[in-house]
């Protein structure tokens, strides 16, 4: 055994005197580049933005940013699930005052279980009370920001913004919402 450890050929010391100035550019060179990563700042948006939805023919929908909403929800009605080539499918309507009869459909990428805020006090009420809702995976256009995010699909006519941006489509794009403020990213452009 020892003859197999004679026969490793033996490093020569480290001179520090002549490797530090590498070693000191190197760690300044990966200072620098880590720097950006570090010091990476969500985008301000106002609590209200314009955003488009290229894969919905381009229609551009006000939008109410809420963190307080863990998903995106869409305003949508005639919502049908079917199955084809053995995968599950939605199709459906816009819900929106100028929206056209146009008929969308796309691939469900889960259902979700939302319960709705009037139930979260009703002790009483049965677990299995919850609504039900496709999401579908779709492209959104925030300011020139084109992003892929999970959109649940309901029938949300009866609120004043056709499309909620929820918590999880925040962090996709990288937002920060100033209630405050108003419309504050460019219009839609991707």
């Amino acid at each position: 055994m020892t003859s197999l450890v004679s026969k490793i050929p033996r490093l020569p010391p480290l001179n520090f005197s002549k490797e530090a100035p590498y070693v000191k550019s190197l760690l300044a060179l990966f200072a620098l580049v880590a720097l950006p990563v570090m010091a990476a700042e969500p985008t301000l948006y106002g609590r209200y933005e314009y955003i488009a939805l290229p894969e919905i023919g381009g229609e551009v929908l006000k939008a109410k940013m809420d963190t307080g909403a863990l998903t995106a929800s869409l305003s949508a009605k005639d919502i049908e699930t079917f199955t084809r080539d053995g995968e599950d499918w939605v199709r459906f309507r816009l819900a929106t005052k100028d929206a056209s009869n146009k008929v969308f459909e796309h691939k469900v990428a889960r259902i979700s279980k939302i319960k709705s805020r009037s139930d979260e006090d009703d002790e009483e009420r049965d677990s299995s009370d919850v609504a039900k809702r496709p999401v579908v995976d779709l492209e959104l256009c925030l300011g020139n920001v084109k992003r892929t995010v999970e959109v649940n699909l309901t029938d949300r006519s009866h609120f004043n913004y056709p499309l909620l941006i929820g918590a999880k489509a925040l962090r996709e794009f990288g937002a920060a919402v100033n209630p405050a403020r108003r419309y504050t990213a460019d219009k839609p452009d991707c």
